[in-house]
């Protein structure tokens, strides 16, 4: 989880919102690494699980993920689910809680569907504390920035 907070904070850096991911395999072997890329990629998929998701399936040369975990700073929404499903990932480590769009335990609880051909096994709360503080930091810097430069624009 160190890793994917490390990966947020690359996000952060380059204005994204801060969310990091890192996908290991069975023998705990990094298959990939990555952070959100929406804003910059001009692409509403990139989130960080995505991004992992696509690198580890072209460099593996397959799209099923058996056998691997991933590790999230944040509680993945409906759409990363619903890749998690798709590639078989084993297993989901998450930090923070995602009140408004997390599709784990928050807003919705989808793994808690019966119908879906494959089940992830889910571990939540792992260094809950800093991967919620990278991202209210990144938001409170966001607000005073957009502040002063409201600010600025009535003192022109």
């Amino acid at each position: 989880m160190q890793l994917a907070l490390e990966q947020a904070q690359v996000a952060a850096a380059e204005n994204e919102v801060p969310v990091g991911a890192v996908l290991v395999s069975e023998q705990n072997e990094l298959l990939a690494v990555g952070h959100n890329r929406t804003i910059g990629s001009h692409d509403p998929t990139a989130h960080a699980e995505i991004i992992v998701l696509r690198q580890a399936a072209k460099n593996n040369k397959n799209y099923r993920l058996i056998n691997t975990t991933l590790y999230v700073t944040l509680e993945p929404c409906v759409m990363c689910v619903g890749a998690l499903i798709h590639a078989r990932v084993k297993k989901l480590v998450y930090g923070a809680q995602e009140y408004k769009t997390g599709a784990i335990q928050s807003a919705c609880q989808l793994l808690d569907e019966t119908v879906f051909n494959h089940q992830i096994e889910i571990e939540s709360g792992v260094l809950q504390q800093q991967c919620a503080d990278i991202m209210s930091n990144f938001f409170s810097r966001r607000r005073a920035e957009k502040k002063l430069t409201k600010k600025n624009r009535l003192n022109d």
